[in-house]
């Protein structure tokens, strides 16, 4: 396909992937002083929105595609059984131009494999579940629509073919509302270091923002988190705050994070059974949209 300027497919490519990048205007400059090809930034403005329109159409075709029941979808085979799929959903803060802040919610669909890599309990060497062939999806505005592009994508990739499934998210209420949704046969899963930070909150509340006292708190209930027991934090959490009132709703509301997750924090089972625990794969798709939206010159 080529546009009426003339130019050729490569060209389009990659003028596209770099106006994804950087600015138009530095795309141009790039594209004249690397690629000998002259092109202004208004042509590659109406390039993008050509382009992103047209992809808009086949998002939307998607979108209705996932609407198809499952009845109706082939089956997994017995080669199928050993692949596992994940998903990831979060949000993040990006300012519009003209609009203010507002959140961007991005998912991730990957597959699960094992390769060399470091115990997170003892620090020695051991085969460890990673996350690649990943593919995003990004929204602004609500859950729902949000969903939809998350569900199609998944679909796309053959999720119901699968052997086993995962969703990987923070505590948030519309993520789990969504993997409810559509991903309701998967394996939840909070992520790692999401599930720390609220210990690192908790922990700060009882001990004050630093020292011995505060690390060795956390080094024990970062032990007994990984091994499974956030309804021991949490009753412990309860505890403490019937003892430190000045602290009181702090440890409630961290008390009542681990009891309502504790089944999405098994986390030393989830890792022997070759799941990922940790979203970061996500929470880079989002610096990469953010990048792009808040960058200099960019809207």
């Amino acid at each position: 396909m080529e546009m009426a300027s003339g130019w050729s497919e490569g060209v389009q490519r990659e003028s596209l992937r770099l106006s994804g990048l950087l600015p138009y205007k530095e795309a141009a400059a790039v594209m004249e002083r690397l690629g000998q090809v002259v092109i202004s930034k208004g042509s590659l403005w109406r390039s993008a929105q050509t382009y992103g329109e047209a992809l808009q159409k086949i998002e939307e075709e998607e979108r209705i595609a996932a609407m198809v029941p499952p009845a109706q979808w082939r089956s997994a085979s017995t080669e199928d059984a050993g692949k596992r799929l994940g998903v990831s959903m979060d949000g993040g803060m990006i300012y519009v131009l003209g609009e203010g802040w507002k959140e961007m919610k991005v998912g991730s669909v990957f597959e699960v494999t094992v390769k060399p890599g470091i115990s997170l309990e003892s620090g020695e060497p051991m085969d460890v579940p990673v996350a690649q062939a990943l593919s995003y999806v990004g929204h602004l505005g609500g859950p729902a629509a949000f969903g939809a592009l998350v569900w199609s994508d998944a679909r796309r990739r053959e999720w119901w073919r699968a052997g086993e499934t995962a969703v990987v998210g923070d505590g948030a209420a519309w993520i789990w509302n969504l993997a409810a949704l559509h991903f309701g046969e998967s394996k939840q899963i909070v992520d790692w270091y999401h599930a720390k930070s609220h210990l690192v909150a908790a922990g700060r509340s009882l001990h004050g923002e630093e020292g011995e006292a505060l690390q060795r708190w956390l080094k024990s209930r970062e032990r007994l988190l990984y091994q499974g027991h956030a309804r021991r934090i949490g009753e412990d959490l309860l505890t403490q705050a019937k003892i430190h009132p000045q602290a009181a709703d702090v440890l409630k509301t961290e008390a009542n994070y681990f009891l309502k997750h504790q089944r999405r924090m098994q986390y030393m089972a989830f890792r022997e059974e070759g799941w990922v625990i940790g979203s970061g794969m996500v929470e880079s798709g989002i610096k990469q949209y953010k990048t792009r939206f808040c960058g200099p010159g960019m809207r």
